[in-house]
This record gives C-alpha cells, structure tokens and sequence, in this order.
C-alpha cells in the first residue's frame, strides 16, 4: 500500500471511463431510442471535492451521449473526450493542454479498451467489478464497484495521500 500512497502523491490529473466506471456499466435506451444512465452522486461529491484541492479531473470515453456532455457540465469537468476508440489520442492531447507527465496522471478504468491509457499512467487504478485482465495490470482495485462508489475511492485515496482529505471533509461540519 506504501507503493500507492507514493504513487497517488505525485498524481495531478485524474482521468476517467465513464461507462463502468462512471456508471454501472448499464445502458438504458428508450422507444424514443434516448440513452440513460445512472450517475452516482457520492462519486460526483467526490470529483468536486478533489477538484477543490487543485486537481485536474477528465473523461475519456469511447461512447457519445449528450447525458454525459450534461453530467460533466454538472460537475465541472473541463477535459472531456467523447467518441474516443483510441483513448492514448486524448491522453496525449490532455498531457500537452496540462503540461503534465503521464508519471502525474492517474486513470480509472473498467474494461480492456481502458489499457491502452492505463499502462502509460502513474497510477492505474480498476474498479472493483472490472474485466479480470484489467484488474490484473492495475496498480491498485477500488474496494467498490463502476458507479456505485469506485470513483470517490480513488478521490478519496489521491486526498489521503496528498494530505487533504481530512481538510475536504471538515469543510462540512458547523463550527459553533
């Protein structure tokens, strides 16, 4: 764990799936043929907590939905790729817009498409219910699932490492 503590350090953007990681994973379509997912609001809390403490935070997504240009608008996500099949494009695209080092980058992600981006990254990160090959090149597992808490674990865990968790979260209670 020593070896992720370290890694999440030096970590100054965050990068997502939205599809797995972002939801569950589940695709809803209407008769209208309109798209619907389900966001979790602790994993959205969670992205603007660490935005607050400086962080960069993007999405990187093969898919294309108008919900998720609205979602991210909600959130305040200013990087963000839709219809990305080769997802190492926008990921070297966000580097030189950021001028960070892929060292200084942490991505979380699902599924094989995922890989590419996760094996250049410094900290690659699986959610809890990801494909087993993917799970086995990350560094580390959120202990929750895509969508249902997996992005306010890794969040939380860059806070905890950077020493502004226990900050974010006081900045909730009432001082009397």
């Amino acid at each position: 764990m020593q070896d992720i503590l370290q890694r999440a350090q030096k970590i100054k953007l965050v990068l997502f799936d939205v599809d797995g990681v972002l939801t569950d994973g589940s695709l809803f379509f209407g008769d209208d043929g309109q798209e619907y997912k389900a966001f979790y609001s602790r994993d959205g809390l969670g992205i603007k907590l660490l935005q607050r403490t400086g962080v960069e935070v993007g999405v990187i997504t093969a898919r294309q939905s108008q919900l998720v240009v609205h979602r991210m608008k909600n959130l305040g996500i200013e990087h963000f790729y839709q219809g990305r099949l080769d997802k190492t494009i926008a990921f070297k695209e966000i580097l030189e817009k950021l001028n960070l080092t892929p060292q200084q980058t942490a991505y979380a992600g699902d599924d094989v498409i995922d890989l590419p981006v996760m094996t250049q990254v410094g900290l690659a990160v699986a959610v809890q219910d990801a494909h087993p090959f993917v799970k086995k090149h990350a560094h580390w597992i959120t202990e929750h699932n895509g969508g249902r808490g997996a992005a306010r674990d890794l969040c939380e865990l860059i806070m905890e490492a950077q020493g502004s968790h226990k900050e974010q979260l006081n900045s909730f209670l009432i001082n009397e």
